[in-house]
């Protein structure tokens, strides 16, 4: 009697995951080389400060996700964080400053208003994306400097006591309050995103408008939807980063729609919509702080080489995306 041995396969990672799973590795990659070249470099503190100085850039890229995953792009997001910084500033200074809860509410709502007009603009005007989102970002921009050109502190309590709160996880481990707001919008936005009738209506919208007409989804309702998320997110986005600096200034955030965009891309979601994932996006933001880090360990090489890292990891993943986009189709 003989047996035949049957060779064992080792588990096959689903196509849709390798993009998360690439941008996963790298980051524990860097993470090991930055431990091994710069002393003090891996303790857990410092994993925790790049949530810190990105909480911002997280929300904001949460809310870039959905409208990326429903086939669109949102310009507008940096202003609206300069604009929120503002309207809070200035209703928090003067002679008769307002309440910071009121004042927070105010921006909230102001940041959401803008995404709802950009959103309902897009779907029933049926222009494209880029060309409204723009002009919301001219706007906001534009609005910041109605308010005022010079750059105002914030001296509230509440605003001052957020701004100075550590959270201890351990010993000699802390985050700021906005980590942990952060990190529950982004549960929240997990949970819609995958366990909704909104997040199916995202996907499937981004995977093909007319296909999710025909299914009879609510395609107006979905497409304004992300817009509205966006535009809260990067209210609250404006305010995480009040908190980060203590005033608002029109020149804040100038070009953050577009490192928004790049961590959405790195965390492995296709600028065409309908594939991607919240995890890799944070992946992404924390991505894009390490860099961050390793240059201020590194300390000769000027700010300018972030940009030129994120830009050479946004080739190597569009490119990836293409190559799996191509495979799939073979």
């Amino acid at each position: 009697m003989t047996t035949t041995t049957v060779p064992m396969r080792a588990p096959k990672v689903p196509r849709k995951y390798v993009p998360v799973l690439v941008t996963f590795c790298l980051f524990i990659a860097m993470f090991v080389a930055g431990g091994i070249r710069y002393e003090g470099f891996a303790t857990g503190q410092i994993l925790l400060n790049v949530l810190v100085d990105n909480s911002f850039l997280l929300v904001l890229a949460i809310g870039m996700t959905f409208v990326i995953l429903a086939g669109g792009i949102d310009l507008s997001v940096g202003s609206v964080v300069a604009l929120s910084t503002m309207i809070a500033a200035s209703m928090l200074s003067g002679p008769s400053p307002w309440p910071a809860p009121v004042v927070m509410l105010v921006v909230l709502a102001v940041g959401t208003v803008l995404g709802l007009g950009m959103g309902a603009i897009i779907h029933y005007f049926e222009i494209q994306p880029f060309i409204v989102t723009l002009a919301g970002m001219f706007l906001a921009r534009g609005l910041c400097y109605t308010i005022s050109t010079d750059s105002i502190p914030v001296s509230d309590p509440l605003f001052t006591s957020i701004a100075q709160t550590r959270i201890d996880l351990g010993p000699e481990l802390w985050v700021s309050p906005s980590v942990i707001i952060g990190l529950v919008v982004l549960v929240i936005a997990m949970y819609v995103l995958h366990y909704t009738r909104l997040g199916r209506g995202v996907y499937a919208v981004g995977g093909g408008e007319q296909s999710a007409l025909l299914m009879g989804l609510p395609v107006a309702r979905t497409k304004i939807a992300v817009y509205t998320i966006s535009g809260f997110c990067s209210a609250l986005g404006g305010l995480l980063f009040a908190f980060y600096t203590l005033s608002g200034y029109g020149l804040h955030a100038v070009g953050w729609e577009l490192d928004a965009i790049a961590a959405v891309v790195i965390g492995g979601t296709l600028l065409t919509g309908g594939s991607g994932y919240l995890l890799g996006t944070l992946l992404g933001v924390l991505m894009l702080g390490l860099i961050q880090t390793i240059l201020s360990f590194e300390g000769t090489l000027s700010s300018w080489w972030t940009r030129i890292f994120i830009g050479l990891l946004l080739l190597v993943f569009i490119l990836l995306q293409r190559l799996i986009g191509w495979r799939a189709r073979s």
